[in-house]
């Protein structure tokens, strides 16, 4: 790009916005030009709001230390002072959907890491190595909108990242019921081991609204457009259920699928091995060059060992078997809060840069 885009960061105090914050720091398309927070943190510096509270395993850098944190919710200055915003603001549904809706509104298309949007039917749920034709439904949402230029897009729950694409892997043998276990870290709910001493020496066995999450998005994911909506796949029936345990990062899946075309062991391997994303996706700046990896090993993936792998933007398998009530079981491992979380929604801005949907004002 011969211009970077100008973008803010709305939620930049915390744990996912910080890592928005790091992760653009030298992007080669897009420029911060405005990090945002709750008014608790507006009017000062980003030092100052991150102060005590940084919780990344890298510095703060130097170039958002003295920007001034504005108020989230003062729309119309900050979208005249970006071209776009990722959104990780901590609200509850109801206001993250209105302020979400208002961005766009005021023509600065918003990409979202929350979950208030993503049950809206001409709202797209990206994972762009599977449904980035999904892009397409924008043009029925501006049109709800009353828009030019903006709209909402989403990534999906972090939860589902390491499941769905080794399953979207064999989609052609047609997937029928699924389920998956799933081991989330502590940074899935925003908190460091210092702010969560009740995972220590500990297992807790429930995520508000994580389940119900788990089990839905993927059939949007797996979706058809239809009239100006996306409508929601059939099939596979999935169930889930999503423990916290006390790791830092990386959400660590035990699977186990049916299908109506069994394939055999060797055929799910290879197709794992050999899947590609398309040319577009291939070419983005954070894209993996390699989505998925199948370890032999029995012991792998190991959430310590491999949630880094392609630096946190890609899925490990391992462990896959004959089941005896399903057809196979294997474990899976994904990094929440790269690809589960601002990884994931930086490689959507980068994809709808490219398909022309992300422009400068």
């Amino acid at each position: 790009m011969n211009k970077k885009l100008k973008v803010g960061i709305i939620g930049a105090t915390g744990m996912v916005g910080q890592r928005f914050a790091c992760l653009l720091e030298n992007h080669p398309w897009f420029e911060v030009t405005v990090l945002a927070a709750s008014k608790n943190s507006a009017g000062i510096t980003y030092e100052k709001a991150v102060e005590n509270r940084w919780k990344m395993n890298i510095a703060l850098p130097e170039k958002y230390k003295n920007m001034i944190v504005k108020d989230a919710f003062e729309v119309e200055e900050i979208s005249n002072m970006v071209d776009f915003v990722f959104c990780a603001i901590s609200l509850d549904k109801e206001h993250t959907k209105l302020l979400e809706e208002d961005y766009a509104k005021y023509e600065t298309p918003v990409i979202s890491n929350n979950s208030a949007n993503r049950n809206v039917e001409d709202v797209p749920v990206l994972i762009p190595e599977i449904n980035g034709d999904h892009a397409r439904i924008i043009e029925s949402q501006k049109k709800r909108l009353g828009t030019k230029r903006g709209f909402i897009a989403v990534k999906p729950n972090c939860s589902i990242q390491s499941y769905v694409p080794p399953i979207n892997a064999l989609i052609e043998y047609e997937p029928q019921t699924i389920l998956a276990c799933t081991y989330q870290a502590i940074s899935g709910a925003g908190k460091t081991f210092k702010e969560c001493p009740e995972i220590l020496d500990n297992v807790i066995p429930f995520i508000g609204g994580e389940e119900e999450k788990s089990e839905n998005e993927p059939l949007k994911i797996w979706g058809q457009i239809e009239n100006g909506k996306v409508v929601n796949a059939k099939n596979p029936i999935i169930t889930t259920q999503c423990i916290r345990v006390p790791v830092t990062n990386g959400h660590l899946a035990a699977v186990y699928v049916s299908f109506k075309k069994k394939p055999s062991k060797d055929k799910i391997i290879e197709l794992w091995e050999n899947f590609k994303a398309p040319e577009v996706v291939l070419n983005l700046p954070s894209a993996p060059k390699k989505f998925l990896k199948y370890f032999t090993e029995e012991n792998r993936p190991q959430t310590n060992l491999d949630r880094d792998y392609e630096n946190g933007m890609g899925i490990c398998m391992g462990r896959l078997r004959e089941d005896k009530i399903f057809d196979y079981k294997f474990v899976c491992l994904s990094h929440n809060t790269l690809r589960g979380a601002a990884g994931g929604g930086v490689l959507s801005a980068e994809y709808l840069t490219a398909c022309g949907y992300l422009t400068s004002k």
